[in-house]
């Protein structure tokens, strides 16, 4: 990782790396922490954390030196005792996770000249490793067992909040850290809105009932939507949600390293247009999934990136009917190769509980 780190710090024309985004430090220590910094140069790799952290970092952190500031001083005074020994000139920030008042407070106190990162560690991050992509599928499986657990106890009368609620609980019990986001269940009419909020809302015969859902395995997420019918789906809901299932198989069958996001996204909104839902469908076909629930790259009308072999992506197109209802269905996929390998088992064929 270091050494990753170092090649696009030259091709950046830094000298050294100033990474002090929580995602970041998590994504190049392994380690979870909510104060600290990441200097990384040609000589050194240090990462600086409170009394808080400081024993299990020293426990935990590999490939770095570990160390704690000292009493009353300041990470950029620590920092700029290693400019000064490093001899650097210029020193990278993550200007895209820094507010403005953020980077320039950090330029002020900084003895070397500071650039922009610019998106150097988007970069990095949107190709996995087998260990992230491992982490990755740990947190799909969690967030598949709950789902078939939770398809036991839908039945008219329980709540939208109560089936999000299980879950939440279903995961954290079988071993997530904590959810991707907030888990999305939306029923009846309610299933019209991409991302609605549970509520009190009693479940009843004759609803689609969308579950968006995932949780974190070693700082990893999972995603995955499922869309199912209670008591019975009249034709036209069947319809729908057979557009959308062979939208989403277009989709998976185009996504592959060399292609664009926007290449990925046609193939699966041209199903959903010729069977004239187009005007339904008004969200991007997936995105990447990692240590953030959203990253890049991302697959929409506006997707020009080129999809790289390794990314992880989401593949979730959908029909929503204002007031009505609406069908999603989200796999998670790994590009590789020639094609891609879809990471998600849970069945997807409609279910009607």
């Amino acid at each position: 990782m270091i050494a990753k780190i170092r090649r696009a710090m030259r091709e950046q024309g830094a000298d050294a790396v100033l990474l002090t985004s929580e995602i970041s430090r998590r994504y190049v220590t392994g380690f979870h922490s909510t104060a600290g910094v990441v200097y990384i140069s040609e000589k050194h790799a240090v990462f600086f954390t409170d009394f808080r952290y400081i024993e299990a970092a020293k426990q935990q952190v590999e490939g770095f030196e570990v160390r704690e500031p000292g009493d009353g001083q300041s990470y950029s005074a620590v920092v700029n005792q290693l400019v000064a020994a490093d001899h650097i000139k210029t020193i990278a920030l993550e200007d895209d996770a820094l507010t403005y008042q953020e980077y320039t407070r950090w330029q002020g106190k900084l003895t070397a000249k500071v650039q922009p990162m610019r998106d150097m560690m988007e970069k990095l991050r949107m190709v996995k490793s087998e260990d992230e992509l491992n982490h990755v599928i740990a947190a799909q499986r969690i967030a598949e067992t709950a789902f078939l657990e939770v398809l036991e106890d839908i039945r008219p009368g329980v709540t939208e909040k109560q089936i999000a609620a299980k879950l939440t609980y279903r995961m954290l019990y079988y071993g997530a850290e904590n959810m991707s986001f907030d888990p999305i269940v939306v029923s009846g009419a309610n299933s019209s809105k991409p991302h609605g909020v549970p509520s009190e809302k009693p479940i009843a015969e004759g609803d689609f009932i969308t579950m968006d859902f995932g949780c974190i395995v070693n700082g990893y997420c999972s995603d995955m939507t499922r869309t199912v019918a209670v008591g019975y789906a009249t034709d036209e809901m069947a319809h729908v949600y057979d557009v959308v299932l062979r939208a989403q198989k277009a989709g998976i069958a185009a996504a592959r390293p060399g292609v664009t996001g926007k290449e990925i996204d046609q193939a699966a909104r041209e199903v959903i247009e010729q069977a004239d839902f187009g005007p339904y469908f008004g969200h991007g076909f997936g995105h990447g999934v990692g240590l953030q629930i959203h990253e890049e790259p991302r697959l929409s009308t506006r997707g020009d990136k080129i999809m790289q072999d390794g990314v992880i992506v989401t593949a979730e197109p959908g029909i929503y009917l204002p007031g009505r209802f609406g069908v999603r269905i989200e796999d998670m996929l790994y590009l590789t190769g020639d094609s891609c390998r879809n990471l998600t088992e849970a069945p997807k064929e409609l279910l009607i509980l």
